[in-house]
């Protein structure tokens, strides 16, 4: 999916503007959010560090997720450090973002040391236990009859 956010600065350079734009048509980006931020909260984040300019972005209407959320950052920390007055717009097109094929080692962080741990626990080999009994012991007070179970095949 191909995404487009825009930063400027309003008519007065008192706040700082996201307008988030999103590919819904082929070959045709619509505007799906607008947020606005007080200049000096921004500008206070920016002095502190990328992580407290993600906080300060992130609203309940436009919460981006993390690999964009710190393209966005890093493109404000730049417009706030050389005063840009012209608008400034980030592309992000990443189809295996919107795909549902996402790698567990590239979102979980896991290293390929890990990874065989996880797939050594997810090999073990439980039937050994569950196969040494024929009977299953029920604590309840119905009692299946062997004359009462219904055959499938004659049934059918």
């Amino acid at each position: 999916m191909k995404q487009k956010y825009e930063i400027l600065k309003n008519d007065d350079n008192t706040r700082l503007i996201i307008r988030e734009y999103g590919e819904l048509d082929k070959d045709s980006l619509s505007l799906l959010c607008e947020e606005t931020y007080d200049d000096e909260a921004v500008s206070s984040a920016v002095a502190a560090g990328r992580e407290k300019v993600i906080l300060v972005l992130r609203t309940k209407n436009m919460y981006p997720p993390r690999g964009y959320a710190e393209k966005i950052a890093d493109t404000v920390i730049d417009f706030f450090t050389t005063k840009k007055s012209e608008p400034v717009e980030v592309f992000i097109d990443e189809p295996a973002a919107s795909s549902k094929e996402i790698l567990t080692e590239a979102f979980m962080g896991i290293e390929e040391d890990d990874s065989e741990i996880i797939d050594d626990l997810l090999e073990e080999d439980f039937e050994a236990d569950s196969d040494d009994s024929d009977e299953i012991k029920l604590d309840s007070s119905i009692k299946i009859a062997d004359d009462d179970a219904a055959d499938v095949e004659d049934e059918l």
